[in-house]
């Protein structure tokens, strides 16, 4: 076998830099979906627990960065 066909990576530099954005976009609105709990168990906070935030935004973060790693994954290099 080639040296140079045993040393290659499977992605280019770009597709391992676009995957790790995908994951740190997926932690972000993994990170956006926490919280909302009380630590009295008499106490419910439905305005805190059922925030926008937590029901819209977090999950289309989530589902951006899933896209983006599938995007980072199918990208083509240019090598």
């Amino acid at each position: 076998m080639s040296e140079s066909i045993k040393n290659e990576l499977a992605f280019g530099k770009e597709n391992y830099k676009l995957f790790i954005a995908a994951v740190v976009v997926v932690t972000i609105g993994y990170l956006l979906m926490v919280g909302g709990g009380s630590d009295d168990p008499s106490e419910f906070n439905a305005e805190e627990l059922f925030s926008p935030v937590r029901i819209t935004v977090a999950p289309m973060v989530v589902l951006a960065g899933f896209a983006l790693g599938v995007y980072a994954i199918m990208k083509k290099s240019k090598d």
